[in-house]
């Protein structure tokens, strides 16, 4: 039997059974132990997770060489790895990637302050081999991803707007590769977060609320750029995490901003983050995770890289272009008679109406903009090249921000149901609809105005 290839045995790193690491010092005495993590890099190199400096660490520095044994979770084979020591890597994107995945493997064990990864340790196979046993077969799998992605990026491409090219985008990973929550997030170039522009799959949909980066997988993800992907994890480790880490920094100021809810899974035991990437520059991450263990696998990962790709091209091709964001109806909530009240606190330029958290940021400064001018100018028409113009507005130097924002701004109107919409009239032109007056009511300067 020929020896099996580095690569076709990927799940073999998922983590759900412990790996056996075997050293032995200068003098040839043996040491065998449990390795929380073994890592697949390429075809024939693998991490193995630094956290303690204990007698395995010791051999290893002494000899530079070491053997690890490795199970299928699902059919139980396993395998030997003969390891060549390279180096030990205490930053970057391969420890940081390593170091999630073990937050999710100790969160699953009840051992958060005890798993803390002090390096990625970089190992050549030397050899491979499968070790003789009993193994169970395994039906193969009932999806052709290459199939999926096909169609998907396909569709994608027929999108005439971020709106839609968000909503086609979440549709497909549903429809063709049976994903059934999952969340689109953009990168804000005037913070350190992500702000949530689509979702499937939850009974809320969370537009407008935020990772930081470096939280969770999702900011990991988008920090590191590299995919993040944890087949066993429990509560500990999930969007709970980043939610109230983000909701503690927000929370301050005049403003007292209140939590828009995220709509992650209260339980998930699976989760997979994959930046989208233009020229280095992370634009994105879709983000997705199920109830079930080993939801997602490489081939998973690989597929939603592809789409990541795809993604972040459509998000440059649509924002260059100057399309706009497309248009949602406004609701059908009953006409007014009083006047909206509009709050716009300078501070971050977030934006509250009728009493309510509308959006911050650079969508909440633009909005501001738009009712200023239809309270003061009587205005309802706007131009995207006007606000891009508009240097009180702050807008990034990249085209696809204020597309983004626009979507953000755009589905968070449509969601308060007030009747407040944009809707698009022309290329790079849209209108602001309302169906009552705006008082307006600046914390900069404590004043107020109504429309005619």
């Amino acid at each position: 039997m020929s020896a099996p290839e580095l690569e076709c045995i990927r799940c073999c790193f998922e983590g759900i059974v412990p790996a056996i690491l075997a050293t032995c010092d200068s003098a040839g005495q043996p040491n065998v132990s449990m390795i929380s993590q073994v890592h697949y890099v390429d075809r024939d190199q693998v991490a193995l997770s630094y956290q303690f400096f204990n007698k395995t660490r010791r051999n290893l520095l002494e000899t530079g060489v070491a053997s690890v044994m490795v199970t299928d979770p699902v059919t139980v084979a396993q395998y030997r790895l003969e390891l060549d020591y390279i180096e030990t890597q205490e930053a970057g994107p391969l420890f940081e990637t390593m170091k999630a995945k073990l937050a999710g493997i100790a969160s699953h064990a009840g051992m958060q302050d005890v798993f803390k990864l002090r390096g990625a340790d970089l190992f050549h196979v030397r050899s491979l081999a499968s070790v003789p046993g009993v193994e169970q077969s395994v039906s193969a799998p009932s999806r052709n991803l290459l199939s999926a992605v096909r169609r998907i990026v396909t569709e994608m491409s027929h999108a005439g707007n971020l709106g839609d090219l968000f909503d086609v985008t979440l549709a497909g990973l549903r429809r063709y590769l049976g994903i059934d929550h999952a969340i689109l997030l953009l990168a804000d170039d005037t913070s350190t977060d992500l702000f949530t522009v689509a979702s499937v799959g939850y009974v809320r949909s969370g537009i407008g609320s935020e990772i930081p980066l470096g939280q969770g997988v999702i900011g990991v993800a988008a920090r590191e750029r590299v995919p993040i992907r944890i087949g066993n994890m429990t509560l500990e480790y999930s969007f709970g995490m980043a939610l109230r880490a983000s909701v503690a920094a927000t929370n301050t100021g005049d403003a007292n901003l209140p939590e828009i809810p995220y709509p992650g899974l209260d339980a998930p035991e699976s989760q997979i983050a994959v930046p989208v990437l233009k020229d280095r520059r992370t634009l994105g991450v879709i983000f997705a995770e199920s109830t079930v263990a080993l939801r997602f696998q490489y081939d998973d990962e690989d597929a939603l890289v592809l789409i990541a790709d795809r993604l972040g091209e459509e998000i440059r091709r649509l924002s260059e272009r100057g399309t706009n964001t497309g248009r949602t109806e406004a609701s059908a909530a009953l006409p007014l008679r009083r006047a909206i009240t509009v709050r716009h606190y300078a501070q971050d330029d977030s934006v509250f109406v009728d009493n309510e958290y509308l959006i911050k940021g650079v969508a909440g400064a633009i909005f501001w903009k738009l009712v200023r001018e239809c309270v003061l100018n009587g205005r309802s028409e706007f131009t995207n090249r006007e606000l891009r113009l508009d240097p009180s507005l702050r807008l990034p130097t990249h085209a696809e921000n204020l597309e983004a924002r626009l979507v953000l701004l755009q589905r968070r109107l449509a969601e308060r149901g007030l009747g407040i919409a944009l809707e698009r009239i022309g290329r790079g032109r849209f209108r602001l609809i309302a169906p009552t007056p705006f008082e307006l009511v600046d914390t900069t300067s404590a004043t107020a105005s109504l429309s005619a």
